[in-house]
């Protein structure tokens, strides 16, 4: 079936084929043809990875087979969506080793993606947590691990779809007492400040930071630190401890539109921040509140994503080495002078990682959001000059507009990567509109796209 397909950032917007299975030898079926395709399971990457003139989606592909309530482990197939394993791991005692910001996203995708959460510095990325999996390349069905085929292992972990189609996982959890969180917030007076909070509080299994990237002066910076834990039963209030493993209620609130382009303007977000900062009165806040609001709070508000704007948004998250602070307030003051502030600006810390294509790095990684208007995708590479002058790199599950020279100097590994993806899919079997654009799976010749492609980026920048 011919869509429009886009991801959630809402740009770019593409004609696309999409073919969906529920078995796997309708996959096997499906695969037989000479169509090049990509996998695409809930669309909640931000940019075109998983866009492409024929996807495939796995959402029907989402069978539990197995959860071993002893040792933790969980076993699915890759349409799976973390909210679905949620509602069923956390009543009995057990919790997500890895999550991202959003719970609607499928267990193929975060393997895909190789997702971090608040706790890298600690637990990693989503590919420590894996056992084994399940891929189909265009060599046929091969499970992988570690240990077993770590070459295709790796490659998938972290490499957008392009090893294959990621058909089951075998994944670690975590073992939890309640489904609340123990969360401390602190307000920093600037950069500086909350860098060292950081540095103080890195015992937290949990922690994020968001940034008001507008502010100038001794206030550069100024942020709100949270700081969490998984709660036992005894720091439950009376209410909380009678179901202490409860789960979150239900009830969401939707944007049924896109807004207009004008909501977003610079006095609009300076006043967000105002009110986002003012509304800790205290310089410290401790509570204990369901893991809701502490690892998924946009997920509160359906379609977010159409406070952007009809012609969308684009998420630019990048990593800088730990001693590259440099950088990060560099690229802070150009936000600030260009007046382009972020409704979210996320900070966080890495820790050590150094896979052969996933994004983590020891280090700072922020990420920010900037609706897509003219000049701005400009801005956006010199703040790719910037990255790569500081040993850099940005998120490919988040790009939609990276230049090819600029991933290829910045991931440091990705010629092996590049050699393993050509072992594992043959004549360019699985590509996306970004590998193709970042010469993963197409040379320059080919990136000439026109109608009957049915490639063209439609989100028209005005």
């Amino acid at each position: 079936m011919q869509k429009r397909l886009a991801n959630w950032g809402n740009y770019p917007v593409v004609a696309s084929e999409e073919s969906t299975f529920s078995r796997e030898d309708q996959l096997q079926d499906l695969l037989h043809t000479q169509t090049p395709l990509i996998a695409r399971g809930n669309g909640r990457c931000y940019g075109d990875a998983s866009l492409g003139a024929h996807s495939i989606s796995t959402l029907k592909y989402d069978k539990v087979l197995s959860f071993d309530i002893e040792k933790g482990l969980f076993e699915c197939q890759a349409g799976v969506t973390l909210d679905q394993i949620l509602d069923i791991i956390v009543p009995k005692g057990w919790f997500l080793p890895v999550t991202p910001g959003t719970k609607f996203i499928t267990v193929g995708g975060a393997v895909a993606s190789d997702v971090h959460g608040k706790n890298h510095h600690v637990d990693g990325a989503f590919s420590n947590q894996v056992v084994s999996m399940d891929v189909i390349t265009s060599q046929g069905l091969i499970t992988c691990s570690p240990d077993q085929e770590p070459d295709l292992y790796w490659a998938t972990c972290g490499g957008m779809g392009l090893t294959g189609i990621i058909t089951r996982v075998l994944f670690r959890l975590k073992k939890v007492e309640t489904s609340y969180i123990k969360q401390k917030q602190i307000k920093a007076r600037n950069l500086d400040e909350v860098i060292r909070l950081f540095e103080e509080n890195k015992h937290y299994t949990y922690s994020v930071a968001w940034i008001d990237c507008l502010q100038k002066g001794d206030s550069f910076g100024r942020s709100i630190l949270i700081l969490g834990e998984h709660a036992a039963k005894a720091e439950l209030s009376p209410q909380q401890a009678q179901a202490p493993l409860q789960l979150p209620s239900k009830k969401k609130l939707t944007i049924p539109f896109n807004l207009p382009s004008f909501v977003l303007n610079t006095f609009t977000v300076k006043a967000f921040n105002w009110l986002y900062y003012a509304k800790n009165t205290k310089r410290e806040i401790n509570n204990v509140v369901s893991y809701e609001p502490f690892f998924y709070p946009l997920d509160a508000f359906l379609h977010w994503n159409r406070g952007y704007g009809k012609a969308g948004f684009v998420q630019y998250q990048f990593v800088l080495p730990m001693d590259q602070k440099q950088g990060l307030v560099e690229i802070l003051q150009r936000i600030s002078s260009k007046g382009l502030g972020s409704f979210l600006a996320v900070l966080k810390v890495f820790g050590q990682q150094d896979n052969l294509i996933s994004f983590p790095m020891e280090g700072y990684t922020l990420a920010l959001d900037f609706p897509v208007r003219k000049g701005l995708f400009e801005f956006l590479d010199e703040l790719d000059a910037l990255v790569l002058q500081y040993g850099g790199r940005l998120y490919l599950s988040k790009d939609a507009r990276m230049k090819q020279e600029v991933f290829w100097q910045s991931y440091p590994h990705v010629q092996r990567f590049a050699g393993i993806v050509k072992q594992y899919n043959r004549n360019n079997r699985f590509r996306s509109l970004q590998s193709d654009r970042l010469l993963l799976t197409a040379q320059p010749s080919e990136l000439i796209m026109n109608n009957e492609e049915l490639m063209i980026r439609e989100a028209v920048v005005k």
